[in-house]
């Protein structure tokens, strides 16, 4: 990784954004995350598990692979259903500061990959505030509103569920994944990513701001900042 993008990404000067989207993708390494929940509201879901793996030109780094099931006392709701996870599997999960501790140790110098940033952002953020972590400020890619810039183009009222995981793998003619496995779901949200760019004609060259029509590049600060 080249070293001022390193240093800009610790930086958090005014024009951090800017200097993010002058990137190249050779100079990225992404690094594509899922969180497994137990609601889709953001003020009250629990993280249940988290995944999360890194690559680069077009690559996965099999190495990087991270799973973890956090511990919640929340209630599961759905979440053995969808998720697989039951009660037993949880009682013996990790401490979710340990997992976001071992998370934030690998922030440095990654563009975060996810589909449907918003929501598992917006679930980090509030986790990040109430445990009073280090405010974090990440730059992501969304998956999802790539999918959703390709859908517009074609359908004037994009239909339901054309833009799920699974549905963006299969239009895309990459594998099928066992959905809802958070490390499984970020490995295929990478692999669909480095789809997605190359259907937009992007190459090692192009720079990020190259994605800027879409709407799928964003910042996010995670956590409270203190001063």
């Amino acid at each position: 990784m080249l070293q001022w993008l390193s240093d800009w990404l610790f930086g958090r000067g005014p024009s951090s954004f800017d200097r993010f989207k002058s990137a190249t993708l050779q100079d990225t390494t992404l690094m594509s995350i899922d969180l497994e929940l137990t609601s889709l509201n953001a003020n009250e879901s629990e993280i249940t598990s988290f995944g999360w793996v890194c690559g680069r030109n077009s690559s996965i780094a099999l190495e990087t692979c991270t799973y973890s099931v956090v511990k919640t006392k929340a209630p599961l709701g759905q979440s053995p259903v969808i998720h697989g996870l039951i009660q037993d599997n949880i009682s013996k999960g990790e401490k979710v500061e340990d997992v976001l501790t071992r998370f934030i140790a690998q922030l440095p110098s990654k563009i975060l990959v996810i589909h449907n940033a918003n929501l598992d952002l917006a679930v980090l953020d509030a986790v990040f505030r109430r445990l009073n972590l280090p405010a974090q400020e990440v730059y992501y890619i969304d998956t999802l509103q790539l999918a959703l810039y390709e859908l517009k183009k074609e359908h004037e009222v994009v239909p339901s569920n054309s833009a799920s995981l699974g549905a963006c793998l299969l239009r895309a003619g990459l594998p099928e994944v066992p959905q809802h496995n958070a490390l499984e779901d970020a490995m295929a949200a990478l692999l669909l990513c480095y789809a997605q760019l190359a259907s937009l004609g992007l190459t090692e060259q192009s720079c990020l701001a190259d994605l800027s029509h879409t709407k799928a590049l964003g910042r996010k600060t995670l956590g409270v900042v203190k001063t």
